[in-house]
């Protein structure tokens, strides 16, 4: 990425403050950065997967597995708690299959249902890929653990505003 010679985002706030007034500034910079931050952050976490045959998506599917109880869990609860589309679910468990870290098996008490199961190969990535991001700082860079948990909280307020959890 060749980075550019200004900021974008403090291009597009001068010219929001020009046509919209200052009062429409900071929602718009705020909700443009954290989008960017998004790209970046994702792009950085894909790159640092890639050695584990890994996307940051394959990762946390295979890490929601990894940390369930018996390791297994059926693909809709799986798009439940990723709070994805049933088929970015299918998606996900094909290249997990592909890789051999996750098997679709049978459910045991219920014909209709495929469970997704964890495979020991796929046990072994994801503490692998784990410890490489825990490492990496999940590719935060430089932020302080303050600044960090700042975020967290304020980022916390706008998905309970949302109803993306409840209290």
């Amino acid at each position: 990425m060749v980075p550019l010679g200004f900021d974008p985002i403090e291009e597009a706030g001068r010219q929001w403050r020009r046509h919209w007034g200052a009062g429409a500034v900071a929602p718009m910079m705020a909700v443009t950065s954290v989008m960017r931050v998004q790209q970046i952050w994702l792009a950085r976490l894909n790159e640092i997967l890639s050695p584990f045959n890994l996307t940051f998506a394959r990762y946390e599917a295979l890490m929601l597995l990894y940390l369930t109880r018996t390791g297994s869990l059926p693909l809709g609860k799986m798009g439940a708690r990723l709070q994805v589309h049933p088929t970015s679910v299918t998606n996900l468990i094909d290249g997990l299959e592909a890789a051999e870290y996750v098997e679709r098996v049978p459910h045991p008490d219920d014909r209709r249902t495929t469970l997704a199961a964890i495979t020991p190969a796929g046990r072994q990535v994801a503490e692998a890929a784990t410890e490489t991001l825990n490492q990496s700082r999940f590719g935060t860079g430089r932020l302080p653990k303050s600044d960090l948990e700042s975020m967290t909280e304020a980022l916390k307020e706008v998905r309970r505003d949302a109803g993306d959890f409840d209290d």
